[in-house]
């Protein structure tokens, strides 16, 4: 097997490579996947082994937005320098999933999670960092990726009762497989270790302490994240993980470990709001009428299921804060995007006044 293949290569990315519009740069280029970055430095590995790779300046140019650039998992098109382990990206192949969530802080900018993962790996701990909430706003950016969801619970040597967590989980996840494991025994690693065969990759999500430096190790089955201790009083972790890095496990998966994520905004997933709340999605359309607003409506089938209990009043309040986060952000990124294009354009414009007989 070429090294490539053991990194997800198949006949899939063949066709997205042989689709691509050729030019004398690409026709120098090989293919290779990112398996590390910082700070728009990445590592790539390719059949002729694994090289540093930077952004040529065209593909510099071009790229207007975070999700333009290249991120851990993808596949791109690279150009190793003559003598050198190293070389110039020129391009991403289509990518087949994208994980993103909004930024922490007040911009209002897209950071990538993970790209090109088959399965979601959403981990929560069995213990108080467990929050039903959390998990919703996993779920639907889940769905939204392209990739499988798959909710692991860890830390069951030290949890009394995982049966009581499970069911929690069960009440919002709607047929979602759950995996209950635990790094210090090994119970439950063989199963998604499974999941990952015939080299599928998959991305770890999840808050910091959750385990899932730990739980990488179990699934490489070698030492190859550090792990601290959590605390205590709250049972919330430090950060372990400062960046994203992709994994070749022993039998044969890929794993995409992610920094812990103590802030989760959504990022233009309102698509996926219905698969994350289909319970909701389908009393609301069991409504009388269409333009129901759920405060009182005769023959609200939302208000009715509030009243006997059948929906919880915080999952409602979950589903309408989401709601309202989500077009906060849509409202937001389209004056963003607004704002790039007029720049874009006046850039192009102050070009041509210095430029008045150059093509464009």
């Amino acid at each position: 097997m070429k090294t490539v293949e053991k990194y997800g290569w198949n006949d899939s990315w063949k066709t997205k490579w042989t689709d691509q519009p050729t030019n004398e740069k690409l026709q120098s280029s090989v293919y290779g996947r990112v398996l590390l970055e910082h700070k728009h430095m990445y590592r790539v590995v390719t059949n002729d082994g694994e090289w540093l790779g930077s952004l040529s300046g065209s593909f510099k140019h071009q790229a207007l937005e975070r999700r333009d650039y290249p991120a851990v998992g993808d596949w791109v098109a690279i150009e190793k320098m003559p003598g050198e382990e190293k070389g110039i990206i020129h391009s991403i192949l289509p990518r087949t999933s994208i994980f993103s969530r909004k930024a922490a802080g007040l911009t209002t900018v897209e950071q990538i999670v993970a790209v090109n993962v088959d399965i979601v790996f959403l981990v929560m701990s069995l213990n108080l960092d467990f929050n039903v909430r959390r998990l919703e706003r996993y779920m639907i950016a889940a769905w939204d990726s392209g990739a499988n969801p798959v909710i692991v619970l860890t830390k069951k040597d030290v949890c009394p009762d995982p049966q009581s967590y499970v069911e929690q989980a069960e009440a919002v996840a709607f047929g979602v497989p759950i995996h209950v494991v635990s790094s210090v025994t090994g119970e439950g690693v063989a199963e998604l270790q499974e999941l990952l065969k015939d080299s599928k990759t998959a991305a770890l999500l999840g808050s910091s302490g959750v385990g899932k430096s730990s739980l990488t190790n179990a699934l490489c089955g070698v030492k190859v994240m550090a792990v601290n201790s959590i605390r205590e009083d709250d049972d919330k972790g430090r950060h372990t993980t400062t960046h994203r890095e992709l994994f070749h496990m022993p039998g044969g998966g890929l794993l995409i470990d992610t920094p812990g994520m103590r802030e989760f905004q959504m990022w233009d997933n309102s698509e996926s709001l219905e698969a994350g709340f289909k319970d909701v999605e389908e009393l609301a359309n069991a409504c009388r009428f269409n333009d129901c607003q759920h405060s009182g409506q005769p023959g609200c089938a939302v208000s009715e299921a509030l009243e006997n209990g059948s929906l919880t009043r915080e999952r409602y309040a979950s589903y309408e804060k989401l709601k309202r986060e989500l077009a906060y952000i849509e409202r937001k990124a389209d004056a963003v995007a607004r704002k790039a294009e007029l720049g874009k354009w006046k850039q192009i414009t102050k070009d041509m006044r210095k430029h008045p007989t150059k093509k464009r």
